[in-house]
C-alpha cells in the first residue's frame, strides 16, 4: 500500500542519511516517484540511484525569494514542491521545517518517512534502523528517538 502522495521531494540530509545506513531504498518503495531538485543533487554529491529523477524548477524567481530564509537546497525542493501535484518534502532543517509551516505545504522528516516504512509494511521495525542512526555522525536527541519508538509503538522492546 503506498502512502497518498505520489511524489516525494527529499532534502539533502535525508538523501545522506538514509545512504550512510543503508537505507535509502526505503524512498523507492515507499513511493512511486523520488525527485530531487538539481541544487540537493549538487549538495549529495554522489550518484543517485537510477530510481531518483533530477529537476530543476521553473520558476527560479520564487526559489531567490526562499533563499532569504533557507538554503539554497531547502529553497530548491520548495520550489520544485510547489510545481509538482501530489507531493510531499522531506526536510529536516529546522529553518526550512519552521518556513514550511508558514506556507502551509505538506512536509515530513526523515523520522516520518521511517515511520511511514513500517506503518505500510515496508519495514517491520524502526529500531534497528534507529539504531544505525546513532552510529552516524548525525546528532539527535535521546528524545526524538523516544518519541518515535512511541509512534511506531515501540517504546518497551
Amino acid at each position: 500500500m503506498k502512502p497518498r502522495f505520489s511524489f516525494v521531494i527529499p532534502d539533502t540530509s535525508c538523501l545522506i542519511l538514509l545512504t550512510k545506513i543503508g537505507e535509502i531504498e526505503i524512498l523507492n518503495r515507499l513511493f512511486d516517484n523520488v525527485i530531487v531538485s538539481t541544487h540537493v543533487n549538487i549538495e549529495f554529491g554522489e550518484m543517485l540511484p537510477p530510481w531518483v529523477s533530477i529537476k530543476s524548477p521553473r520558476n527560479h524567481h520564487y526559489q531567490e525569494l526562499l533563499m532569504l530564509e533557507i538554503d539554497k537546497g531547502e529553497a530548491s525542493a520548495i520550489a520544485l514542491h510547489f510545481e509538482t501535484d501530489n507531493s510531499i518534502l522531506v526536510l529536516d532543517d529546522l529553518k526550512a521545517r519552521k518556513l514550511g509551516d508558514k506556507l502551509k505545504i505538506d512536509f515530513t522528516g526523515t523520522f516520518g518517512i521511517i515511520l511511514r516504512a513500517k506503518k505500510v509494511g515496508i519495514i517491520k521495525s524502526v529500531k534497528p534502523i534507529l539504531d544505525k542512526i546513532k552510529n552516524t555522525n548525525f546528532r539527535f536527541s535521546e528524545k526524538i528517538f523516544d518519541i518515535v519508538l512511541k509512534q511506531a509503538g515501540e517504546e518497551n522492546e
